[in-house]
């Protein structure tokens, strides 16, 4: 079988098409025949900076979808051939991929292959964020960082759905600021957003932040927030060292901190991840939530792809197609 894998960190180049044996799965997996792989920056910091790497040689990609190729001891509820969705640790980017069986999802009915790869991991979080961690209230107001991302058109959608009183996001440049509005956003502001998000609130701030970003762009949504206002960390893009925050920064205006990774709760609480997962997918059945599927490259292309998402110009989700 095809697989990508890097032997090296780096730019998109390190990424090389190898063959490789075809994996069976063990007690309580599964192996599917992928049609579909999504591409994350999760991916990008693994190749270029070992985010979540426990050695070389290494394959990318966290979330695929195809159709069940054998089942290993023990698992149930699952059949050979059926059309799923799964999460994985690494190794999406492949022909073949052995998953385990508790984050191998079945399609729901009415679901492509092509839509299920934009599930696993995008759905799932945007859900998460927006009412299981985040919270969010009707008649509240949200700020989101990369609203123009797979899982900021995701959030924005779920969030004016919720009812919140105004969808407000953050982008990096004029044409996805134009994009973001197709999905949920009242008003999107590109670069700096502290005064923006000032204005827009009459000096009041936000209830809710999201922020996958980190170091000052964290430190500045903190700084948008309304008294007893939450804020949520989703990553850390930025690369810049862990932050802290306490007594100072929260205790002047009862504000929360909060935190979420999707791959941290399917290790920990997979169960629970099934939970939220089917929730979460159910906004995509009855239309809430439209995951906006922008470029799809051949899997030997996955270089490109990681060239078209690490230069930042990149809208909605990003496909892999086997």
């Amino acid at each position: 079988m095809r697989a990508i894998e890097f032997q090296e960190y780096g730019g998109p180049e390190v990424l090389e098409a190898v063959k490789a044996d075809v994996p069976e799965p063990g007690p309580g997996q599964v192996s599917v025949d992928v049609a579909y792989a999504g591409v994350n920056f999760a991916d990008l910091k693994a190749r270029a900076e070992g985010y979540r790497v426990p050695g070389l040689p290494y394959r990318p990609g966290l979330e695929l979808s195809g159709r069940v190729r054998a089942l290993g001891p023990g698992v149930t509820g699952l059949s050979v051939g059926q059309e799923v969705a799964a999460l994985t640790q690494n190794g999406a980017y492949a022909d073949v991929v052995v998953a385990d069986a508790a984050t191998v999802f079945p399609l729901p009915t009415g679901v492509d292959l092509r839509t299920g790869a934009t599930l696993p991991s995008v759905l799932p979080t945007a859900y998460a964020l927006v009412h299981t961690v985040g919270r969010l209230q009707p008649g509240e107001t949200i700020l989101v960082q990369g609203a123009a991302g797979g899982i900021g058109t995701a959030v924005g959608q779920l969030a004016k759905a919720a009812g919140a009183a105004a969808v407000y996001g953050v982008v990096s440049s004029p044409a996805k600021a134009a994009f973001a509005q197709e999905y949920g956003y009242d008003e999107v502001f590109v670069g700096d957003f502290e005064e923006p998000v000032r204005a827009a609130t009459a000096g009041r701030g936000v209830d809710l932040a999201l922020d996958p970003v980190g170091g000052e762009t964290l430190r500045a949504s903190l700084a948008s927030l309304a008294r007893f206002g939450r804020l949520v960390s989703f990553g850390n893009a930025s690369g810049e060292p862990a932050w802290t925050v306490g007594q100072p920064e929260l205790y002047p205006r009862a504000l929360s901190v909060a935190g979420f990774s999707i791959l941290t709760l399917a290790e920990t609480a997979p169960e629970e991840l099934r939970e939220l997962s089917s929730r979460a997918f159910a906004k995509a059945l009855d239309g809430t939530v439209t995951l906006p599927v922008t470029a799809e490259f051949a899997l030997e292309e996955a270089a490109e792809a990681h060239r078209l998402m690490g230069a930042r110009t990149s809208t909605g989700k990003l496909l892999l197609r086997l």
